[in-house]
């Protein structure tokens, strides 16, 4: 090892031994080579290179013959490049690139490409009873994992699905040669077909013609008992309802549409079998959903849906979003505008009257809340719906519904502020509008439950701030549990409740005390001086009468 000990030295003039750099460098050269090579070794070499390593092991670091670009040492002494330092800077490039182009080749580092139904979860199954999700309709992959590309829901096996797909690549072989012949010929308009043009339309007006125009009664009882057992489990038999080149183009398209939508689920815009919508598109924003909501079926499996942010339609594509917006005349909610203060309104949504948008804004609020129960039978329900209005529109903020004639007088059934809204205060001043309705209707209100863990929050800072509120006001000696419900419209019970949370009632020679914690209070007005009179409700700009019945 003293070569070792001198790499950092020099000579007694300051200047480096030039011999001794030259076989350092050619020393540095053969580890990195060795260092790049990862092509496997056959036995024979291996056998070879640690012969060629037992006979040197005993020589000095520096006779150590360079590796070859394939990580072996060289079998001939022909085949030994012998690096000194006469040689020029040319030839050490040429050396460096037949190294780079050696790694370049070498592909043993890249990732194995992975076959189509590899990449699925295979802890996945195909939801049809009776499914072991092997095979695939298209007949391109061993495994499958939704009803699109299920053999046995289309009445097919593997096998079969196998060679269809064999017969629809000889047929694609054929059609590309055939057109391969056509390209001499002018394509222009007046063009007349070729013979084999005519003679394949020949063909298959002779196999639609051939069709039976019925089903014989056999055939119609194999149908009947066929649904009865299976049901909506599989897909109807089809043979014979039309012919069998129209069937051959239905069964085309179906392995067709199967491989679309297996490739739009590996991408993440189809969801695997959970029927749960990840992602909504609305307005300028793409939402991340929480929850299951019962869209219909072609639309649940989406990973994806569209939405109108006005009329609240539900679509399946950007395109078919684009081609509704150009004719969309809709840019606020349905309904009458009962409360406008700056760009802040609020529309009375009628479920009766305008019943699919009420519809369609709970299956959207469903996405965003666990204990959300109602979905289409709006009628009885009237729907307060917050909007920001700016150059193009009245876009939905929140909302929150109430039953028209409720006996325990909930002032609130549902209550919603859209994620991209969340923290700014909008969730306060939907409830601070319930409790304004009740105040209107001379009744004591309070949410129906149960409630969302963000709405139980959400409620419990809006009773703390309206206590407080009104302690700080107060100017009394006693004070009332009925008469704080009278004047905010707060349900008693969640009253008690939020004292008891701020450890404000006591229970002293059997009466209960309220406590005024003049701490509290002060770190209210704190927050309130520090957070403004931005978010909040102005009851003058409230234009609303109770309705009388439904």
């Amino acid at each position: 090892m003293p070569r070792r000990k001198r790499t950092a030295g020099s000579s007694s003039d300051g200047t480096e031994d030039s011999d001794f750099s030259a076989d350092l460098e050619h020393t540095r050269a053969s580890e990195s080579v060795h260092r790049r090579s990862s092509t496997r070794l056959t036995r024979a070499s291996l056998r070879l290179s640690r012969s060629s390593q037992d006979q040197k092991r005993g020589a000095d670091r520096d006779e150590t013959p360079p590796r070859t670009p394939t990580g072996n040492a060289p079998s001939s002494e022909s085949d030994i490049e012998v690096s000194s330092p006469s040689n020029d800077h040319d030839e050490r490039l040429a050396k460096e690139l037949s190294l780079k182009e050696a790694a370049a080749h070498d592909l043993s580092h890249r990732p194995k490409r992975r076959r189509f139904h590899e990449s699925y979860n295979f802890n996945m199954k195909c939801p049809t009873p009776g499914c072991n999700s092997l095979g695939h309709l298209t007949g391109r992959h061993e495994r499958h994992f939704s009803i699109s590309g299920c053999p046995l829901y289309h009445n097919l096996s593997a096998d079969e699905c196998k060679g269809k797909a064999s017969t629809r690549d000889k047929q694609a072989d054929e059609r590309t040669l055939s057109h391969r012949q056509d390209e001499n010929r002018h394509s222009t308009r007046s063009q007349a077909p070729t013979d084999r043009q005519l003679r394949y339309k020949e063909k298959v007006t002779e196999l639609r013609r051939k069709r039976n125009s019925g089903l014989n009664k056999e055939q119609k009882e194999k149908y009947m008992e066929h649904n009865q057992s299976h049901g909506a489990s599989r897909e109807p038999l089809l043979e014979n309802i039309t012919s069998d080149y129209d069937l051959e183009l239905f069964r085309k398209a179906q392995a067709r549409a199967s491989d679309d939508l297996d490739k739009l689920r590996l991408d993440g815009q189809v969801s695997e079998g959970s029927n749960m919508i990840k992602t909504i598109v609305f307005g300028r924003y793409e939402l991340d959903t929480w929850y299951h909501s019962p869209y219909p079926e072609e639309y649940a499996r989406l990973g994806r849906l569209y939405m109108c942010e006005f009329c609240l339609k539900y679509m399946k594509s950007q395109t078919i979003l684009r081609r509704h917006l150009a004719k969309c005349v809709w840019k606020h909610p349905p309904g009458d505008e009962i409360y406008r203060k700056t760009n802040i309104s609020v529309f009375e949504v009628d479920g009766k009257k305008n019943k699919i948008y009420c519809q369609n804004l709970c299956l959207l609020a469903k996405l965003f809340l666990d204990h959300k129960t109602l979905y289409y039978d709006v009628e009885p329900f009237l729907f307060y719906v917050m909007t920001e209005a700016d150059n193009t529109g009245c876009h939905l903020v929140g909302y929150f519904s109430k039953e028209k004639n409720s006996f325990l007088n909930y002032n609130v059934s549902c209550i919603l502020t859209m994620p991209q809204y969340m923290r700014q205060g909008y969730g306060k001043m939907l409830i601070d509008f319930s409790y304004l309705l009740s105040k209107v209707e001379e009744k004591v209100g309070s949410p129906e439950r149960p409630l969302s863990d963000l709405g139980l929050i959400s409620y419990r800072s809006y009773w703390k701030e309206v206590l407080l509120r009104y302690l700080n006001n107060f100017q009394g000696k006693e004070i009332s549990i009925k008469e704080i419900s009278q004047e905010t419209a707060v349900n008693p019970v969640d009253i008690v409740s939020t004292l008891q949370s701020l450890q404000m009632l006591k229970y002293w020679k059997g009466k209960h005390l309220v406590l005024k914690r003049q701490d509290l209070i002060d770190d209210w007005k704190a927050k309130e001086t520090k957070r403004g009179n931005g978010k909040t409700i102005d009851p003058t700009a409230l234009k609303w009468t109770p309705p009388k019945g439904s």
